[in-house]
């Protein structure tokens, strides 16, 4: 007979842990801390926190409901019922989509809250379920959890990274529970129009596919371009669920607070699940989301974090080009997604991207994230986040100029 925990290193330690994808962070952070130890500032474009704090309106509001004394009972778990009522209202004026905030919404401590517990609540184990290759590394991690099997969708250059619903084959579309896509999307920011998300509704409803949206980048369209929700399609409701998050649209990334909205019956299996989980989100923090909600429909998309992002977005990418390295503007999102330069290593080479981000963040200081962490179709790149100021953004671009120089 031989025992599950037969030596230290796996002692107490599920199997899973080791799919969930964050070990390259704690690694990143890793070397943060040895390379702030030789002298280094460290120039942190690694994970995505947004720089900035909410507006005064909104931390006004969570800090006088912080104080009163009947905000300590335990939230509804589904969200209250002012929460829910204004993020339809938000979904009204935003995107033309009418949901109902009784069936069809349930509050989140943020969207990572409900991707990583969806697939407990809508698939068996054995299951299989279509994510994209690269991804954000939850995606993958919550299919790991549910004991569900993984269908990687890959994002290919040559397609624009966009995924080529097409090239599914019958049996894994028929096989499927779901289907996750992000438009725009972390680590790449494709972005689509809406007969591409007709298409991908026109596929899902054929073969009773539950589509996942996450559309945690709604507000951080560049260029003109402004996000569409899969809901704007006719029917998608009967197919779809879109989730929406506070962290990047308005700065509240350490307040904990997103939805999940759409069809009826996966918002009623995720809020059946997260009551036993949980007890939902301080009241505090759903009332301050209001106000952002509020504050939102009042002043306009032009008033939102998008102009402050592409601002960045062009100095950087400007800047970088100056000093040897051309990468493509992104259309959306605060991140920049980056082909490592042709000299850095053998095209191909496994573990390029890990190498590179090691060289720079210990020989400069800068942070950025392998993209290899977010499946093996990321390799050969880098995700850059764009959450320092511009000052900041121009010293990174000379320092990483200065490390192409002389370690490529």
């Amino acid at each position: 007979m031989s025992l599950i925990h037969s030596s230290p290193e796996h002692k107490w330690r599920s199997d899973k842990l080791s799919h969930l994808g964050s070990s390259i962070f704690a690694e990143v952070a890793a070397w943060k801390s040895e390379a702030r130890k030789s002298g280094l500032e460290v120039i942190d474009l690694g994970i995505g926190s947004p720089d900035r704090a909410p507006l005064p309106e909104i931390r006004q509001a969570l800090s006088e409901a912080v104080l009163r004394e009947d905000s300590y009972s335990y939230p509804a778990s589904k969200g209250s019922e002012a929460f829910r009522m204004q993020a339809a209202m938000w979904m009204k004026w935003r995107f033309g989509v009418e949901v109902d905030p009784d069936e069809e919404i349930v509050s989140l401590m943020g969207s990572q809250d409900g991707l990583a517990h969806l697939a407990l609540a809508v698939c068996n184990p054995g299951n299989l379920a279509i994510v994209p290759d690269p991804g954000y590394p939850i995606y993958s991690g919550s299919l790991a959890i549910a004991g569900v099997r993984a269908w990687p969708l890959p994002l290919l250059e040559e397609n624009a990274f966009r995924p080529d619903l097409e090239s599914i084959p019958d049996e894994v579309w028929r096989e499927a529970v779901f289907i996750l896509l992000s438009f725009p999307g972390n680590p790449i920011s494709v972005t689509v129009d809406l007969a591409y998300m007709e298409r991908l509704v026109e596929l899902a409803r054929k073969w009773d596919v539950l589509i996942i949206h996450d559309l945690a980048y709604s507000e951080m369209g560049f260029d003109g371009y402004r996000p569409v929700s899969i809901l704007q399609v006719s029917g998608a409701q009967d197919t779809a669920v879109e989730f929406h998050s506070f962290s990047k649209s308005f700065n509240m990334a350490g307040c904990r607070i997103g939805f999940m909205t759409g069809n009826a019956h996966a918002v009623g299996a995720l809020r059946e699940l997260k009551s036993n989980v949980d007890y939902g989100v301080f009241d505090p923090i759903q009332e301050a989301a209001v106000v952002a909600l509020e504050q939102a429909m009042t002043a306009g998309p032009e008033q939102g974090v998008a102009a402050l992002y592409e601002r960045r977005r062009d100095i950087f990418v400007e800047a970088l080009a100056r000093e040897g390295w051309s990468v493509p503007l992104p259309e959306a999102t605060m991140f920049i997604w980056a082909r490592l330069p042709e000299t850095y290593g053998v095209n191909g080479e496994a573990g390029r991207s890990l190498n590179f981000a090691h060289d720079l963040l210990l020989k400069t200081g800068v942070a950025v994230i392998p993209g290899s962490a977010f499946g093996s179709q990321g390799e050969g790149f880098v995700r850059i986040a764009l959450v320092e100021d511009e000052e900041r953004l121009l010293e990174a671009t000379r320092r990483i100029g200065e490390f192409l120089r002389t370690d490529v």
